[in-house]
């Protein structure tokens, strides 16, 4: 795969992971930062809320049938030039993001630029873990995957922050002009910083077109369908033609990928017990995540009666919980090992789940915090090892084809999540305030117990998760994939050959 020219010392190794970080960072902080100005975009414009969706749905769209395609092409060509190529097309984008709707007074020219903007991200996305992998020595993953990790979590936490200080004291312009200083010190650092890719022979002549297609179109349509399907009627035509699309493509894919000799996607890989449970692992954390983080907001306005700033405010403690179990983790991974850390993470998930099923009308605020402290010490104690286990599983050839996958896995559930467990909430409260006969004209006091039930529902299907999350840690093991082992016994950190 990558043969490529080591780093030289530890000042290398730094700018190396401050590079990568600064990709986390603003893949994280941009991905909170927008839906927060989407109220101010509307009324500039002039549009519904509806169609100001399109500003977040359309980078979504883009992002997810793009992130495979790019981590099959950095295989060929390498990651420096996908990886800076990402970050000036991302840049880019942001800068026609916040001018160009103004010059042409155009809301179709936000959308068309977030598309640009959109394929830059999927090339920063889908490889900045692989370079972890392929660069840093085994001795040092853990630390550098755990500061990544924490960056991201970061990045998440301050996006709406940012954004409404920026959208109410500036314009909505600069949650997108906030990107270009961000990805011009990115390039800088990565020219210096990123190995010369040396190649292995590969070309992009055999290139897998037709399965790229596939997995464009079925992702795609698949998500357009789980974000939109509430506001338009989950049996509405467009809903179900692009359901039916979605299937259709994606059955072709799979098809496909296993007759073809060189696969965007080597779904043979999944045959690797260790592989196919990691990667499920991965998929139903942040599956989980997303209707609690999703949800909560709502439950803490609606239902405790707190005033946005303020539940803003309680659910910081779950991303500053990130932050410290992320950085936990980079330290010990390398001592304990990947799999101890997934069964403490997936036991710390369980218990904040289990305890979001007691949460009521009259819960108290700490008892809330304790609950999402448990949640984020979990989720950050949770992705480093398993995006570690995912990556150091496979050889040097599928790097960037594993690092997208797991990209993809963290983005895309959470779309799907937050459809499903609004669907949960939703018909759990129609099921009880059917039964009940609750009207309208109900006192308040019934009113939020029926509403509070929706949120028991939605967070017992979170537990349930959880205890699958639990199962499958226990289950899948630490495997270190022979290229990795040979090369760490090689590496002379002080500028030799990795």
């Amino acid at each position: 795969m990558e043969n490529s020219p080591g780093i030289s010392g530890g000042k290398g190794y730094g700018l190396l992971i401050f590079s990568i970080s600064l990709a986390a960072f603003m893949s994280s902080l941009d991905g909170t930062i927008v839906n927060i100005a989407l109220p101010t975009i509307s009324s500039s414009f002039g549009i519904s809320s509806s169609s100001v969706s399109w500003v977040a749905t359309a980078y979504l769209l883009v992002m997810a049938g793009c992130v495979l395609i790019f981590g099959k092409i950095s295989d060929v060509i390498g990651f420096k030039r996908v990886f800076l190529s990402g970050f000036i097309i991302f840049t880019i984008g942001s800068f026609a993001c916040a001018l160009l709707p103004d010059i042409f007074g155009s809301f179709l020219t936000l959308v068309g630029s977030r598309v640009f903007q959109a394929i830059g991200g999927a090339m920063i996305t889908a490889i900045a873990p692989a370079m972890i992998t392929a660069y840093i020595p085994m001795q040092q993953k853990g630390k550098a995957m755990g500061i990544i990790m924490t960056i991201a979590a970061l990045g998440t936490a301050l996006g709406p922050t940012v954004g409404g200080v920026l959208t109410q004291y500036l314009s909505w312009h600069w949650i997108f002009l906030i990107n270009v200083p961000v990805g011009i010190a990115a390039v800088i650092i990565g020219i210096k910083a990123i190995p010369a890719h040396v190649s292995n022979g590969s070309t992009l002549d055999n290139f897998d077109r037709a399965g790229a297609a596939l997995i464009f179109t079925g992702l795609a349509t698949l998500l357009f369908a789980v974000s939109e399907g509430q506001d338009l009627g989950w049996t509405s035509l467009p809903i179900l033609v692009s359901l039916a699309i979605a299937v259709f493509s994606i059955a072709l894919f799979i098809r496909h990928e296993l007759s073809s000799s060189d696969p965007l996607l080597e779904l043979r890989l999944f045959k690797k017990k260790n592989f196919l449970f990691s990667n499920l692992i991965m998929c139903l954390v942040f599956l989980s995540f997303a209707g609690i983080n999703y949800l909560l907001p709502f439950y803490l306005e609606y239902v405790q009666g707190f005033d946005s700033s303020t539940a803003g405010l309680i659910i910081t403690s779950l991303s500053f919980a990130m932050m410290f179990a992320g950085i936990l983790a980079g330290m010990l991974y390398n001592k304990t090992g990947g799999r101890l850390l997934c069964i403490a993470a997936s036991l710390a998930i369980l218990a904040g789940y289990y305890l979001m099923t007691k949460l009521h009308a009259d819960t108290s605020t700490g008892y809330v915090i304790i609950c999402l402290i448990l949640i984020g010490f979990g989720l950050g104690m949770m992705v480093t090892p398993v995006s570690s286990m995912i990556l150091n599983s496979v050889g040097k050839k599928y790097q960037g084809m594993v690092s997208s996958l797991t990209s993809l896995e963290r983005f895309a559930p959470m779309t799907i999540g937050i459809a499903i467990f609004n669907l949960i909430f939703l018909q759990g409260i129609s099921l009880v305030a059917a039964r009940q006969n609750v009207t309208s004209q109900a006192p308040v006091n019934i009113k939020m117990e029926v509403l509070s039930s929706g949120f028991d529902l939605a967070f017992f299907g979170a537990f349930v998760l959880a205890i699958i999350i639990v199962i499958f840690s226990f289950i899948a093991k630490d495997e270190i994939h022979p290229d990795y082992l040979e090369d760490d016994g090689n590496n002379e950190i002080a500028g030799g050959m990795i």
